[in-house]
């Protein structure tokens, strides 16, 4: 009778553990929070002075816009072959105390100097070096033609950061499978650049660099479902230098040099991951 009555009181206590866990209240911006995203993002960039060192000139574009450039083709969005083809933006982050984050960031950026761009022509160009820019120029106006001179970093702009996030709830239901969040936050990180370059009539493709820094804030809105899986639009303005973006693969002395800032906006779908859910009632508020 002794071991019957053990083996009850057993029973209860993993019954009563069950009930517990069950009971465990799931937030998405509670302490022990793991999540991640995927999406995709369109920039815009202020007019900048794009700076030009090589082997033979040194020499600025002033006032030089430039765009993104977003794909058209569907099948590059979802084909999981071509999906980095796009611009696109990916996180991982973990809240280390309720309502605040540490994530880090990938955003896939493009870079394309206009095509036609009104631009003053600052510098020095030595005899031969171009068929067309040859001397000293001060802040000359100038047009310029894709076929003579053109720059981007369309494979692209990216983004290495590390952001800082505090998250608030706006809506739940009342069966919690349903919920709005807002996400406010700050990072910095580099800028990995893979570089297109022609001028001098030579052209060269997709330099490798990490070019330079950037710094960030962001704002968003986090649409939950099923306490699980997340839609979240967000946007992100901050500024940019590139130190040293290298532009030609066998010459290291060749380079360019940037400041602007930029605004980027992007949609992206998520996941949480309850690691350590510490709140044990579904009644009970989290502060």
């Amino acid at each position: 009778m002794k071991q019957i009555g053990l083996l009850i009181m057993v029973c209860l206590s993993l019954n009563l553990q069950a009930q517990t866990k069950k009971k465990i209240n799931k937030v998405s911006y509670g302490k022990g929070t793991l999540y991640g995203y995927w999406g995709y993002n369109r920039s815009v960039y202020t007019k900048s002075n794009l700076r030009l060192i090589g082997g033979g000139y040194d020499f600025t574009l002033k006032n030089a816009s430039a765009h993104d450039n977003p794909s058209h083709k569907l099948k590059e969005y979802v084909d999981l072959g071509n999906i980095t083809v796009p611009q696109f933006n990916a996180r991982i982050g973990y809240y280390f105390k309720n309502h605040y984050a540490l994530s880090f960031g990938y955003d896939h950026m493009k870079y394309i100097f206009d095509d036609g761009n009104q631009v003053l022509l600052d510098g020095t160009i030595n005899p031969g070096v171009d068929t067309i820019w040859s001397g000293t120029y001060n802040n000359e106006p100038v047009r310029t033609d894709r076929d003579h001179f053109h720059y981007e970093n369309s494979n692209g702009l990216n983004y290495l950061h590390f952001d800082l996030t505090r998250s608030d709830m706006l809506y739940r239901t009342k069966n919690r499978k349903f919920a709005i969040s807002t996400n406010f936050g700050l990072g910095a990180g580099g800028i990995l650049s893979f570089n297109d370059f022609n001028f001098g009539q030579q052209k060269d493709m997709m330099t490798i660099s990490m070019s330079g820094y950037s710094v960030s804030a962001h704002a968003g809105l986090r649409l939950e479902f099923f306490n699980h899986v997340f839609l979240q639009a967000e946007g992100n303005t901050g500024f940019m230098h590139q130190v040293k973006v290298k532009t030609r693969p066998s010459d290291l002395n060749a380079y360019a040099t940037q400041k602007y800032g930029f605004a980027m906006g992007h949609i992206v779908a998520g996941f949480f991951v309850y690691l350590k859910p510490t709140n044990n009632c579904n009644d009970c508020p989290v502060w």
